[in-house]
């Protein structure tokens, strides 16, 4: 994972989102009916890697994407996730 990363799920949002072809804006538009009103810049950021997402933004994100957290987070090394703590902690 490169150095900067955020989160570790923004690319898997965005297979996710293209596989089911929906635009950022359309899932924007379901995580609205969810109860989060997010906008598709922010999509953008969490796709690239540039924002974090929250344990209540991820649940909100499977509902969304009509899968479950597991498919988000599945496969991810120790590494990876050592990477995105230490960013975390970084940020302060």
């Amino acid at each position: 994972m490169a150095a900067g990363k955020q989160n570790l799920v923004g690319g898997r949002v965005r297979k996710l989102r293209t596989t089911a072809g929906l635009s950022q804006e359309s899932l924007a538009a379901r995580c609205g009916a969810a109860g989060w009103d997010v906008s598709r810049g922010t999509f953008a950021k969490i796709e690239a890697g540039l924002r974090r997402v929250n344990d209540a933004e991820l649940l909100i994100l499977a509902k969304a994407l009509r899968c479950t957290v597991g498919d988000l987070l599945e496969g991810f090394p120790a590494k990876a996730i050592a990477d995105v703590l230490r960013q975390g902690e970084a940020g302060g």
